[in-house]
C-alpha cells in the first residue's frame, strides 16, 4: 500500500501539466527580467570601459579590468558617511513603525463602519496618493510651502506671523517627510490588512457579540490576533529596505536644497550626488549591490529571530 502511494506521488499527473503551463509565463517573465539582468552585478567589481567598440556590451564588460572592491570605497571615503547611514536608518525605522501602525489602525476603523458606501469612498481616497508620482507630490508641497506665494505662508501672514523660508529650514523637514511618506503609503498598506480582516470567520464576532463584547474588545481579542501573521510578514519584508531610501521623497520633494543637507542626505541621494560629480556606472552598481546584500541579510536575520520567538510566524 505504501509503495503504491509512493508510486502515485511520483507520477506526473494531468494537474501537474496544467499548473506548470499556468506558471510558465510568470516563470519566463521572472527569468528574463529579474534573473538574467543579475549578470550585470559583476560591473560592481569591474572598471568598465569600451575596449572594442565593434564588440557588444557583454564582451566589453567581461574584458574590462577587475578591480575587486575598489568601487565600494567611495561609500565610506566621504566624511558625511556616518550622517548618511544614520539618517537612512532612522527614517526607515520610523517609516516601518508608522507603515504598520497607521494602516492597521485605519483598516480596523474601516472594517467597523456600518456604511459600506462611505467606507469604500474613504478607502479610494486613501489609496489615491499611492498612484501619484513624487514629481506630482513635489508641486503640491511647493504650492503649500512656497516662500513667497505658498498657502501656509499666506495663512501665517494673515495671523500676523512672519513667513518661513521652508526650503532653508532643516528643522521642519523630518516631520514633513515622515508625514508625506505615511500619507502616500497608508492606502496601499490598508488594502492588504483589510483583505486579511475580511477573511476572518464571521461566527467569531457573532459569538463575541452574544457574550457582550464591545467593538474595541472584538478588535483586541479577535481581529488583531488574526492579523498577527500578516503584520509580522509585512514587518519582515520591510526590514529588507532599511538601507534604501526613496530618492523621489528625499531629493525631488525637497527640491535638492543644499540647506536641508543635514536632514535629507540619505544613501540614495548621496550616491546620486557622487555619481553626478563623477559619472561612473561602476560606483552605482557597487552601491546597489551592497544595498541588496544587506537587505537580504536583514530579511533572513529578522526571519530567523521571528522563527525563534514564534515558529508559525516566520515566512521562510
Amino acid at each position: 500500500m505504501k509503495k503504491q502511494k509512493k508510486r502515485n506521488r511520483g507520477r506526473w499527473r494531468k494537474d501537474d501539466t496544467q499548473l506548470t503551463l499556468l506558471a510558465l509565463p510568470t516563470a519566463i517573465w521572472y527569468l528574463c527580467f529579474c534573473y538574467m539582468p543579475m549578470f550585470g552585478i559583476i560591473m560592481a567589481f569591474k572598471n568598465f570601459r569600451i575596449i572594442d567598440s565593434s564588440k557588444n556590451f557583454f564582451y566589453n564588460l567581461l574584458a574590462s579590468e577587475t578591480v575587486g572592491f575598489k568601487n565600494f570605497k567611495f561609500l565610506f571615503s566621504s566624511g558625511s558617511g556616518g550622517l548618511v547611514i544614520k539618517l537612512t536608518l532612522l527614517y526607515n525605522l520610523v517609516f516601518i513603525v508608522l507603515g504598520i501602525v497607521v494602516p492597521v489602525t485605519l483598516s480596523l476603523i474601516m472594517s467597523q463602519l456600518h456604511s459600506k458606501k462611505f467606507a469604500k469612498t474613504c478607502q479610494t481616497l486613501m489609496f489615491l496618493p499611492f498612484f501619484m508620482s513624487w514629481v506630482v507630490v513635489t508641486y503640491f508641497v511647493f504650492a503649500f510651502l512656497s516662500p513667497d506665494k505658498g498657502l501656509v505662508n499666506e495663512m501665517l501672514k494673515n495671523f500676523g506671523r512672519n513667513p518661513i523660508s521652508w526650503y532653508r529650514e532643516p528643522k521642519y523637514w523630518p516631520g514633513i517627510l515622515i508625514f508625506l511618506n505615511t500619507w502616500k503609503g497608508m492606502g496601499y498598506g490598508m488594502v492588504v490588512y483589510l483583505a486579511n480582516i475580511t477573511s476572518i470567520d464571521g461566527s467569531l464576532y457573532e459569538a463575541a457579540m452574544i457574550d457582550g463584547a464591545t467593538k474595541l474588545q472584538q478588535a483586541k481579542y479577535i481581529t488583531l490576533p488574526m492579523m498577527k501573521y500578516v503584520i509580522i510578514m509585512m514587518f519582515i519584508l520591510a526590514t529588507g529596505g532599511i538601507v534604501r531610501s526613496d530618492f523621489g521623497l528625499f531629493y525631488q520633494v525637497t527640491k535638492a536644497s543644499n540647506s536641508l543637507y543635514t536632514v535629507t542626505e540619505t544613501i540614495d541621494v548621496f550616491i546620486f550626488k557622487m555619481i553626478k560629480e563623477q559619472p561612473n556606472p561602476n560606483m552605482g552598481a557597487a552601491a546597489a549591490f551592497l544595498q541588496s546584500v544587506i537587505g537580504c541579510l536583514l530579511i533572513l536575520t529578522t526571519n530567523k529571530i521571528v522563527k525563534k520567538i514564534d515558529n508559525d510566524s516566520a515566512i521562510i
